[in-house]
């Protein structure tokens, strides 16, 4: 008896009735021109601009659980304009002008998502409503001011990222803990769940074929092998994202982001709080925390602060935490008190794939033809659509603007053996809150902590 997904998150639980119902999985050996192992946003975005340029491919999906089981089905919702990879790096070692070709490309691939699941008829609530940072300290307003001067030394002006005043911020959002903010219009909400699940139809209607409760268990240059059967193909594209540590537990370790939401909130408390575009929101602190007004009225609010678990460990049980679901919840509603009332009616949360040094890539060996993409850290809708472009583009040997951006190729170092990692990240995620309550304290940086912050995690 194939296993229910609606309880996976709010967005498995708010799918179309019947939906989601796995698909088979693979009955035996099968040969393809390309296999894609993972059938989140990056290896269907992959399949769906590999036909829309050569549709004659023959193209196999396979995948452990079902399309949009990971990060893909239990995200944020944002469609952002973030990009993990550090400005500053890539000036350094690209040149400035590679910044602004990156954040570009990533900006017009918000638009470019909503192109296409408008063209499919995928109705995936999108809404682009852009992005608010609520400054709730001196310290963070300031950090925001050294942000948009950085901007605008890099050539990007008001229309790209804008300074708040209380005043601004409350056509925005009203929150009594807001002293200001930033305002991007580079950012949409989603429904993250029902854009994967469309994805993978639309992909099927035109001929590829996926497999799901088929899982990997061996990635090699044109094989792969499953629980259900080997994979022939003369490219093999690895799309895992944190499940990557099954095959290499140091290329990337899986970060717990834990996730509640509200009931349906009234129109006048909604009234109250704005989000009236369904703007997605954060503030400034260290410890990151996310969040959106959904389009049937919700709130959707996320934060970081789960243990990492020793051996890059990946378990259902980890996607539970009571402690960190309620230190969420308890920020929801220090944010917004319109809140205070409302019943949490769904938790959940999922792994996000962190690199090294917090920076994303694609990459492909023309010699084996494998190909890989990911390493998103959390904010993977927007570049998984863009990774998933510029594998296309590899993987037929185009050359473009897309396969000359500068990460393309970037190789991030490995994480570092255990129990080094285990005690790293953990520390990180203590001395994270510990700067913030400081900060609040004092309304200045907290320049010991928030350098030890940054030194463990390089960000």
């Amino acid at each position: 008896m194939a296993p229910t997904y609606r309880t996976t998150s709010l967005w498995h639980d708010t799918l179309p009735e019947g939906d989601p119902v796995r698909r088979p999985g693979l009955e035996g050996p099968i040969d393809a021109d390309v296999v894609i192992v993972g059938a989140g946003f990056t290896g269907l975005w992959s399949a769906y601009y590999l036909t829309e340029i050569e549709p004659s491919l023959d193209i196999a999906v396979v995948e452990a659980e079902i399309a949009g089981f990971g990060a893909s089905g239990r995200n944020g919702g944002w469609s952002s304009g973030e990009f993990s990879m550090r400005a500053s790096r890539v000036a350094a070692t690209h040149g400035p002008a590679a910044v602004r070709s990156q954040l570009s490309a990533i900006w017009s691939s918000i638009d470019e998502i909503g192109r296409v699941a408008a063209a499919e008829g995928i109705d995936c609530h999108y809404a682009k409503g852009g992005s608010i940072a609520l400054a709730t300290s001196t310290a963070q307003l300031q950090r925001m001011r050294h942000q948009v001067e950085e901007m605008r030394r890099r050539g990007f002006d008001e229309s790209d990222l804008q300074l708040l005043s209380p005043t601004e911020m409350e056509r925005h959002a009203r929150s009594d803990k807001a002293m200001g903010g930033l305002f991007t219009p580079h950012c949409a909400a989603i429904h993250p769940a029902r854009l994967v699940r469309g994805l993978a139809e639309v992909v099927e209607r035109r001929g590829v074929r996926i497999y799901e409760g088929t899982r990997a268990t061996a990635i090699e240059p044109g094989l792969v092998t499953t629980t259900r059967g080997r994979v022939r193909a003369g490219t093999v594209l690895r799309c895992l994202e944190a499940f990557e540590t099954r095959f290499d537990d140091r290329a990337v370790v899986p970060v717990y982001s834990l996730m509640i939401a509200t009931e349906p909130l009234p129109d006048d408390v909604w009234d109250d709080i704005g989000l009236s575009e369904r703007q997605t929101f954060h503030d400034g602190r260290h410890l990151i925390i996310y969040g959106q007004r959904t389009a049937d009225g919700r709130f959707a609010f996320g934060g970081r602060g789960a243990p990492y678990h020793f051996g890059s460990a990946m378990k259902p049980e980890f996607e539970h935490d009571s402690e960190t679901h309620q230190a969420i919840a308890d920020t929801l509603k220090w944010l917004f008190p319109q809140t205070s009332g409302a019943e949490i009616t769904h938790t959940w949360g999922g792994a996000v794939a962190m690199p090294r040094d917090w920076s994303s890539a694609v990459s492909f060996d023309s010699e084996t033809r494998v190909g890989r993409a990911g390493g998103y850290v959390g904010a993977g809708v927007t570049p998984s659509n863009l990774a998933g472009r510029t594998l296309a583009d590899l993987v037929l040997g185009r050359r473009t603007d897309l396969t000359a951006l500068p990460w393309v190729g970037h190789a991030s170092r490995s994480w570092e053996p255990e129990p080094l990692r285990w005690i790293g990240i953990n520390l990180g995620r203590t001395l994270a809150p510990m700067a913030d309550r400081r900060e609040w304290k004092t309304g200045k940086p907290s320049k010991v902590l928030g350098g030890l912050l940054e030194a463990l995690t390089g960000h």
